[in-house]
């Protein structure tokens, strides 16, 4: 048996769950509301406050369905009472990020600035302390979408392993490289 599928999500307080008959879960919560289909085949109970997943067999698709849609709801479940925030910082001399509205304006040590629009979604804020990096804050309650969206802005300039310059998340560890050994 799963074990991620067979533990129930506990729902805290003000955040309702409806299952519809085509087997549509809507999490609706004080951050928002997130909805998922599910798997005709996984079974999704709402009993006092709880949410229960079972499936029908133990073949291999069934089982694998049944822990992905239960970690997906608890993301769910999670994004609308908490929230999700992802942090990035820039690293590099002359690397700046500023934030208007729904844009995040970025200057990556290309010839040209970057506009990133960002999706309805995702609130965005940049902060810029003196010597110290530029971060980039976003804020979601879909943590499907916040990945993606931290993703992209990552790829824009990946961290290179000689100097570490580029966008990372906060906290990451760049694997750094020597560089050329001195010749004769």
């Amino acid at each position: 048996m799963s074990r991620i599928g067979k533990a129930p999500i506990s729902l805290p307080k003000g955040v309702e769950v409806t299952i519809s008959d085509k087997n549509l879960v809507t999490v609706k919560g004080p951050k928002g509301t997130l909805a998922q289909q599910v798997d005709p085949a996984i079974t999704v109970r709402n009993e006092e406050g709880t949410l229960s997943f079972e499936r029908p067999t133990d073949a291999k698709p069934h089982r694998s369905k049944h822990g992905l849609y239960r970690a997906l709801i608890a993301n769910m479940v999670k994004g609308v009472s908490e929230g999700f925030v992802i942090e990035q910082e820039l690293v590099g001399v002359g690397y700046r990020a500023t934030a208007k509205g729904q844009q995040l304006q970025l200057a990556l040590g290309f010839s040209h600035q970057i506009t990133f629009e960002m999706p309805s979604e995702v609130k965005v804020s940049a902060a810029q302390e003196k010597g110290k990096n530029p971060i980039v804050r976003l804020e979601s309650a879909d943590k499907q979408l916040i990945g993606q969206v931290a993703a992209k802005i990552r790829a824009l300039r990946k961290p290179e392993p000689y100097k570490g310059k580029g966008v990372r998340f906060v906290g990451e560890q760049v694997r750094r490289k020597a560089g050329k050994a001195a010749g004769k």
